[in-house]
């Protein structure tokens, strides 16, 4: 009784985190480009404390859900093709899952580059073919891909990256008995390479993904955080990346105003920043409500630092602790928690030359393994 009782915990982590995260992009949407004396002027005392029109509704997601949505689907259409083929790269098949989301944002052709693919069924759901104020780095990066899973030529150390691998430590924990949470760490870099070409925008996202990872098997932030550190010292050029969480992790110890601390790790725009802040944010608060709040109401880029502290408070409470009156009214919430489940599910279903279960046939369909 005891591990069925785990699996539920675990799995409304899963489904918190992917919600979440996505509850804290669409509270920063209408927030992204304004600065916090704007929002307080516009919003009142508290700022921004509940959806607020965006792309023309309530509850509208940005680039950093869909990317996460196809971050995902990438990583399960890569565990498919290995099932079924044996053989399968994730940078490979998660950067076809970017070259579709590319395609809902810019009307781009594969026909431009001969890959393999099959649009899937993330790729139908018509929602996400909307411009959400996209980073021109993903954009630039994938557009000049060459090879499927090749890295990024560029330098850009933007929160493009970090913010979009929620899924990596998901997707890793099944696989906890078998790899340790490096594989993670070494994943979430892999597949931000695949858009940003600087070590910080790529270190980060390794240290996102095993705090992911670590949280949703039930590890606090603290012990998770020392964890990702652990790893994140094995690689070269780690020092910024290093210092940036080290002072998420001092300020969250003194006592000083939550604006001022946020303002001394900066706007997030960058990934090093925009990782700090959700750190801070998460550590300080009390419950998933404040953290987001906090994350959302500052100078910069609100929807992705709102996006990052809603993946780790969400896999910290799981999605019954989200607000209601969020997930009531956030676009997509039934795709986000399809996602969420099938990536919960995916490592108990046996596909391949023996596969004949409803469950088993319906997942290959959904994530073809390209």
């Amino acid at each position: 009784m005891k591990s069925m009782d785990d699996a539920k915990i675990v799995k409304k982590r899963f489904i918190g985190c992917l919600l979440g995260g996505a509850v804290g992009d669409a509270l920063g949407a209408p927030v992204e480009f304004k600065t916090k004396t704007e929002i307080f002027k516009r919003f009142g005392s508290e700022g921004i404390t509940k959806y607020e029109p965006a792309y023309g509704r309530l509850g509208a997601i940005t680039d950093d859900t869909q990317m996460t949505l196809f971050t995902a689907e990438g990583l399960l259409r890569a565990w498919v093709r290995g099932s079924t083929k044996g053989i399968t790269t994730y940078s490979g098949v998660t950067a076809n899952a970017y070259l579709r989301w590319l395609k809902t944002q810019s009307g781009w052709s594969y026909d431009e580059i001969q890959f393999e693919y099959d649009d899937g069924w993330l790729y139908q759901q018509r929602e996400l073919h909307y411009r959400r104020a996209p980073g021109n780095t993903c954009l630039s990066a994938l557009r000049e891909m060459k090879r499927l899973g090749e890295s990024a030529k560029n330098d850009s150390k933007g929160c493009g990256g970090v913010m979009r691998v929620a899924p990596v430590g998901l997707f890793a924990w099944h696989f906890r008995h078998q790899q340790s949470p490096q594989q993670a760490f070494n994943l979430g870099v892999e597949l931000a390479a695949l858009t940003h070409g600087h070590p910080t925008g790529v270190l980060t996202s390794g240290v996102f993904a095993v705090l992911i990872f670590a949280i949703v098997d039930g590890l606090t932030l603290t012990k998770a955080l020392k964890i990702a550190k652990t790893y994140l010292l094995e690689k070269t050029e780690h020092e910024e990346t290093l210092l940036a969480i080290e002072k998420a992790e001092f300020f969250a110890t003194q006592k000083i105003p939550h604006d001022e601390a946020i303002a001394k790790l900066g706007q997030g725009w960058i990934a090093e920043e925009a990782l700090a802040i959700s750190i801070y944010c998460s550590l300080v608060a009390s419950n998933f409500k404040e953290g987001v709040l906090l994350a959302v109401n500052h100078d910069g880029d609100s929807d992705s630092t709102g996006s990052i502290t809603g993946n780790l408070l969400g896999a910290m409470y799981g999605v019954n602790k989200i607000p209601v009156e969020w997930l009531d009214n956030l676009e997509l919430r039934d795709v986000i928690t399809e996602i969420a489940e099938d990536l919960y599910s995916f490592y108990d279903l046996k596909l391949g030359e023996y596969s004949d279960d409803e469950a088993s046939r319906l997942i290959f369909k959904k994530y073809p393994g390209c």
